[in-house]
């Protein structure tokens, strides 16, 4: 389950249990609050994956530097399409502006032009 910080509180998930389950009526659905946190077909892998591997925001992070990596090395064979250089061209730039934001607080951003994490 994602972890939900309040205003002088530490972590709520068992608080928003007890909320949902002590509000909830039988067959009918009244609560206080609703969270959403999307569809999932299996949400106690997703919750597992985020408790023990890392937060979606980890997750794409990692997927940005292997992205980053990719695309510096990246030669085609052929003739991009003005689509897929489009494509290209508009991930290199989320990706710089990603290692921007990153860089701002004191991370070390892999970008796209460069091996080595900028300084």
């Amino acid at each position: 389950m994602a972890t939900f910080r309040m205003p002088l509180g530490g972590d709520v998930t068992q608080a928003f249990r007890i909320f949902t389950s002590a509000f909830n009526m039988v067959g009918n659905s009244f609560s206080l609050f609703t969270v959403n946190m999307g569809l999932s077909k299996a949400p106690e892998v997703e919750a597992e994956v985020i408790d023990t591997i890392g937060s979606y925001g980890s997750q794409l992070g990692r997927i940005g530097d292997a992205l980053a990596v990719l695309i510096t090395h990246f030669e085609p064979k052929g003739k991009l399409t003005p689509e897929e250089d489009r494509a290209l061209r508009a991930l290199r730039v989320m990706l710089d502006e990603i290692a921007d934001i990153k860089q701002a607080h004191g991370r070390a951003p892999l970008r796209p032009r460069t091996l080595e994490p900028a300084s």
